[in-house]
């Protein structure tokens, strides 16, 4: 319970950090900290419906609480959608990363572990991209937003391939529901590429 807590305290801490750090230059800390907390509501409502009608569920629950909590801030107070992303998906992944060293130290779970390896890696990968995506010279447009949704892609990309093998991970609901799902995300993520791609600046 207290291991809850205070990964619970941290995450949030962190996830607050790095979403103000990466929307300062753009926005004032009222603005940025208003959409964080409608990101936060949507993340525990979701949590407190998931655990009460579909626990095994809660990262998808938790996934679309988070999107209606900052399509909510977006429209509020005016947050461009593709900066609130990239800002969004960079902040949680240290979160996500102490959810899943915290289920590994637990509950004992080495699959939970080797996600919290993955998550370290795949921040790693966010931040190169990052630093670099304007370089890409197929990414015309150089506009921000690569990196979250290059994020994403890669994450749901892991997962549909994971759910595929039959490997059992912390908030799997199903091989053929995760494949299914995480693969589409995937295509989503990858066609909003594309499309910011190809806007002109």
């Amino acid at each position: 319970m207290l291991a809850n807590i205070a990964v619970l305290i941290l995450g949030v801490l962190v996830f607050l950090y790095i979403f103000w750090k990466r929307l300062k230059e753009d926005y004032v800390p009222e603005i940025i900290f208003k959409t964080a907390f409608c990101v936060l509501v949507g993340v525990f409502v979701s949590n407190i419906l998931s655990n009460k009608f579909f626990p095994g569920w809660f990262l998808w629950f938790s996934f679309l609480g988070t999107l209606v909590g900052l399509t909510f801030g977006i429209f509020v107070y005016k947050v461009r959608f593709y900066e609130a992303l990239e800002a969004l998906v960079i902040s949680f992944l240290p979160w996500v990363s102490l959810l899943f060293l915290s289920d590994s130290v637990v509950h004992y779970s080495l699959s939970s572990f080797i996600g919290f390896i993955a998550i370290l890696v795949i921040i790693f990968i966010s931040f190169w991209i990052n630093d670099h995506y304007k370089n890409f010279s197929w990414y015309k447009s150089g506009k921000i937003g690569f990196a979250g949704l290059a994020t994403l892609a890669i994450i749901f990309l892991i997962r549909s391939a994971i759910a595929i093998s039959g490997i059992h991970v912390l908030s799997f609901v199903g091989q053929r529901y995760e494949a299914m799902v995480s693969g589409s995300l995937a295509f989503i993520s990858c066609l909003l590429i594309y499309n910011l791609g190809r806007n002109q600046k």
